[in-house]
């Protein structure tokens, strides 16, 4: 054994090995230099110059019969899908990594032309846009979240394709606005105009105006509910009779706010067969001094009726037809013969209650009371309470109100007692959906970005024994001294007011952007959607865009304001319902 240190010694009695040893030495050696040094022929490049660019194109072009043939498909690579609405990309990307390696002009002139017809085939800047592609619906959501950054976006609806517009989509969203405070989502369906580069990639060109994307708008019905169909498709149906399966209780609780700009379907409920009507309980209010009366008296009134007939259980047989207080007409007169889905959500509350129409009621009444032995329980007094008709038995409850008022107002049921028992379902009276769309739209052309202002003047500016300070405190020099520290300069405000000459506030458009709701009015005229829908829904009555209407308007454009200014919380110091009523400080 060699210890440490020791050098390796050739032992001079052994010279055979000795020998062996260094000659393979010898060939390692020489196999090393030879391998360092040799180059092969390149098969391409192998024969003259002249002839070296033919071969290397043949070798391109070539379609052997090998066992592994060339695979002449376009590579798709991570850039391709980033941006694949362009036919051509990847095809410029394959001729691009072959340019490095060759001179184009050592390609022939049919190379060349095939070449060129290839590129033409794939890249068509006139070819249509089809709406259908998930690429496009990519690009389009990419496009609206950077065009309208003042909303949150909650779904997308697949884009439709626009007849007659090769280069057109519709797209819908829902959303809401970034700084919201109402409980609302909306919904918004634009059109796309699209055009494509020289390359090929396609871009938006322009985005319209809001819910012009009409082709956008029809509802579609997905048999697995609002979160289901297959591919992610969207479906924007409300949710009926929805199933009682876990997975979906966090998409109703999602659900149960309004939707504003989906298609309202208001029609009656019908009750389909006799046996259905013979097996239904029944609670109808009759009579009364509530009609005519301001809209919160009756909207008081009927929510105690509803309440009452959610408690015992039944279903409420409302009158739809409103007698509008001569308040809100412009004649002075009460207007009879309103529809209460001109003003409310009829969609949602039956939908979510138990209503049926008066008038499809005492038709089904008259053709099976008699046949079916239908018994009725007659109540003509509002002080028996709803606790002591929890035991009835009969088809029908009929609670019938006198002429002696207040005794006769049928929110009379709802106090005493029976105050802490019945519950007034508030949750279930939204604004019609048709108004509020109104709202939407003209929020939508203030780019959701507000402030708002409620200026009362009217008759209240004309009785100074009751409000001594408002008609000083509305004036315009008020207005703009006290706006002037709140609001600042230059922004767009909206005042709803109901002072009826606008231009009493225009030395307020020297420091803002000010909006009225009579500069939107084509939202309501003979052109508007909301005047054919409203036609429709009367039969192919017009209807008059109402007092009440413009107050549900007014103040629901208000609310959305990112800053909002009362009269009598922000601008003057008198009581709302005359002197000595403010509510003490708290």
């Amino acid at each position: 054994m060699l210890g440490a240190g020791r050098r390796f010694q050739l032992r001079p009695d052994h010279p055979i090995r000795n020998g062996g040893f260094a000659l393979f030495v010898a060939v390692v050696l020489v196999f090393t230099i030879i391998a360092a040094t040799y180059q092969p022929d390149d098969p391409l490049l192998h024969a003259s110059s002249s002839s070296s660019s033919a071969k290397l194109t043949s070798f391109l072009v070539s379609t052997s019969n090998a066992t592994f043939l060339a695979d002449v498909s376009v590579l798709r690579t991570g850039e391709d899908f980033q941006n694949s609405s362009s036919p051509s990309s990847a095809t410029d990307n394959r001729v691009t990594e072959i340019a490095p390696f060759i001179q184009l002009s050592d390609i022939d002139n049919s190379t060349i032309s095939a070449a060129t017809a290839a590129m033409a085939e794939v890249c068509d800047p006139g070819a249509p846009v089809d709406c259908a592609e998930r690429d496009l619906f990519h690009l389009l959501m990419r496009e609206a979240i950077e065009a309208f950054p003042d909303i949150h976006f909650y779904r997308f609806g697949k884009p439709a394709s626009v007849p007659g517009a090769a280069d057109a989509c519709d797209m819908a969203w829902r959303f809401r606005p970034r700084d919201a405070t109402r409980p609302t989502f909306y919904k918004d369906y634009r059109r796309f105009h699209l055009a494509r580069s020289e390359n090929c990639t396609l871009f938006v060109s322009k985005i319209d105006d809001y819910h012009s994307g009409v082709n956008a708008r029809k509802r579609r019905r997905s048999k697995h509910g609002a979160g289901g169909g297959g591919g992610g498709e969207v479906v924007f149906e409300p949710k009926k009779n929805a199933p009682a399966a876990e997975e979906h209780k966090a998409d109703e609780k999602q659900e149960a706010v309004p939707v504003v700009g989906e298609a309202v379907n208001d029609t009656l409920p019908v009750i389909e067969s006799e046996s259905t009507f013979k097996a239904g309980k029944y609670l109808i209010y009759d009579g009364g001094g509530d009609r005519c009366k301001s809209m919160n008296h009756y909207l008081w009134s009927f929510l105690c009726a509803l309440g009452e007939a959610q408690y015992l259980n039944r279903t409420l047989v409302m009158d739809l037809n409103i007698c509008l207080s001569s308040i809100y007409t412009g004649t002075g007169q009460d207007a009879e013969g309103k529809d209460f889905r001109f003003y409310f959500d009829f969609e949602h509350l039956k939908d979510s209650a138990s209503v049926v129409d008066q008038r499809q009621f005492w038709t089904d009444w008259g053709k099976w009371e008699k046949k079916d032995k239908l018994s009725l329980h007659f109540v003509n007094d509002f002080k028996l309470t709803p606790m002591k008709l929890a035991g009835v038995k009969d088809t029908l409850i009929m609670r019938k109100f006198g002429d002696v008022e207040p005794d006769n107002y049928w929110y009379r049921v709802c106090e005493g007692e029976t105050e802490s028992v019945i519950q007034r379902p508030w949750h279930l009276l939204w604004k019609s959906r048709r108004l509020v769309e109104i709202v939407s739209a003209i929020s939508s052309r203030l780019s959701w970005d507000f402030d708002s202002v409620h200026i009362a003047r009217g008759d209240k500016a004309r009785n100074p024994e009751l409000w001594p300070n408002l008609a000083r405190d509305t004036s315009p020099e008020a207005l703009l001294a006290t706006l002037g520290d709140k609001i600042d300069n230059g922004r767009r405000l909206y005042i709803a007011t109901n002072e009826p000459d606008t231009s009493y506030f225009d030395p307020l458009k020297d420091k803002y952007m000010t909006y009225f709701l009579s500069d939107f009015r084509d939202l309501w005229n003979e052109t508007s959607e909301w005047y054919t829908e409203t036609k429709e829904l009367n039969g192919g009555i017009p209807v008059e865009f109402d007092g009440y209407m413009r107050v549900e308007v007014d103040t629901e454009v208000f609310l959305r304001g990112k800053k909002q200014l009362e009269t009598f919380n922000d601008l003057t110091s008198d009581c709302k319902d005359g002197v000595n009523t403010c509510p003490a400080s708290s």
